[in-house]
This record gives structure tokens, sequence and C-alpha cells, in this order.
């Protein structure tokens, strides 16, 4: 299992362990054994400049997945190899929006992106709605074992 966590902004500190912890939680919930996963944390101008040069759509947005296993054989085929690209202003933005924190926006776009390195999608209603039930199952589960807010520093197990 190889997680990479790379910070590449300065809005907000971040404790890249705990989020390395909590991302390979969520792989062990998913019963993913092997994994190539790096994740990256951006400020928005230059996931704007990611999402307009990949995905041709004007501004930033929360996460963009991109799935590396095509193409590769993954042991037993139970695996994922991808990149996670993260906005923490979206992150921050949202999280007001929704009446909840940065941190565990954060935590739900890694499950998000995970979800869609295993083959869900979301473009149809009906499969969003799925997906979004597995996101927040997730999520939750995490929010127990883990102090989600402490991703900006400070313990991490909750008691």
């Amino acid at each position: 299992m190889n997680i990479v966590i790379a910070n590449r902004q300065r809005v907000k500190k971040i404790d890249a362990r705990l989020l390395k912890e909590i991302t390979a939680a969520i792989l062990a919930e998913l019963k993913i054994e092997h994994c190539e996963l790096e994740i990256n944390l951006l400020g928005a101008k230059e996931m704007a400049a990611l999402n307009e040069t990949f995905l041709n759509h004007e501004g930033s947005t929360d996460v963009i997945t991109f799935d590396y296993s095509e193409g590769k054989k993954l042991r037993k085929n139970v695996g994922v190899a991808g990149e996670i690209f993260i906005s923490v202003d979206d992150a921050i933005a949202q999280a007001k929006e929704f009446k909840t924190n940065w941190q565990t926006e954060i935590v739900r776009y890694i499950a998000h992106g995970i979800l869609h390195l295993l083959g869900h999608d979301d473009l149809k209603p009906q499969l969003r709605r799925k997906m979004k039930r597995e996101e927040n199952l997730l999520v939750r589960k995490l929010a127990r074992k883990f102090s989600l807010a402490q991703i900006g520093g400070g313990s991490k197990l909750r008691s």
C-alpha cells in the first residue's frame, strides 16, 4: 500500500500524517488491499488550471480524480492506482455552505475520489445518489474513529 499526501497549498495547515491514516482507513473499510495513490491538496488557482487543462471546465472545483489502473495489472484485481486532486479553498467554501467543517469536506473528497477509482460514477442522478450514500457512510464511519477536525493539527483519535 503506497499513499502519498502532497500539500501544495498554503491556505490551511494540514496534518499529512493523519490524513494518510484516514485515507488508509477508507481503503481498509472498502477492503482495498493494494494501492498506488497520491492525494494532492491545492489552492483554487492551481485547481482551476488543472480543471481547465484536463477537463475543459472553467474555474476551480472541489475534487478531480485520475485513474491510472487502466492497463495495469493490480494484484488479484483488488486495488486502485491514481491521483486525487483536492481544492482546499473549495472545501472551505462548501463547508460553510453545508454547515460542516473544511476538514470533513477534505475527507469526503478523498472518499469520493477513491469511489471513482473503484468504478463508481456520478454522472446520472441514480448513480450519483448511490455514490453519495456510500460516501456519506464512509465519512460517518471515519468520524467515529477519528476527530476529522484535527486534520488541521492536534490529536488524532477519538476517545
